[in-house]
């Protein structure tokens, strides 16, 4: 379903955490690529949604999907709650719609009342939040 955005205020869903990039896509993809290596996270794969749109003679907004994250972190957690894994790694979209760009994330406070997790479980995960706020708040790569 298209939802359109109203007044620069993105569409929203359950347990998704989106906020507004001020920098293009690519150049928020880099500096999240940047961000997370910095950190020791593993970038498993870059998706591009509209990439693979066009590739098949389809428009879509651009639109790409990082999946990350460090097997400490999140093999405890896959150990608690196997279903988890459906979760993990990590994923943060990159997506422009009209002359925004946005980046949304899943809430770790969703995942830790969706799976029953302890505080201290989700806390493997929550710094992932702060990375993306202080990347998007940076100026300098």
């Amino acid at each position: 379903m298209n939802q359109p955005t109203l007044s620069g205020i993105p569409p929203s869903a359950e347990g998704v955490i989106t906020r507004r990039s001020p920098f293009a896509v690519l150049e928020t993809i880099d500096r999240l690529q940047k961000a997370m290596e910095s950190h020791h996270l593993t970038i498993f794969a870059h998706i591009d949604h509209s990439e693979g749109a066009r590739r098949v003679g389809l428009e879509m907004q651009e639109a790409h999907v990082l999946l990350f994250g460090n097997p400490r972190s999140g093999t405890p957690l896959m150990v608690a709650s196997p279903l988890l894994a459906l979760d993990l790694p990590l994923k943060v979209l990159i997506w422009q719609q009209d002359k925004h760009v946005w980046v949304s994330s899943i809430d770790p406070t969703y995942l830790q009342k969706r799976y029953a997790l302890s505080p201290e479980l989700i806390g493997n995960i929550a710094g992932s939040e702060t990375l993306i706020e202080q990347t998007l708040a940076a100026h300098e790569p």
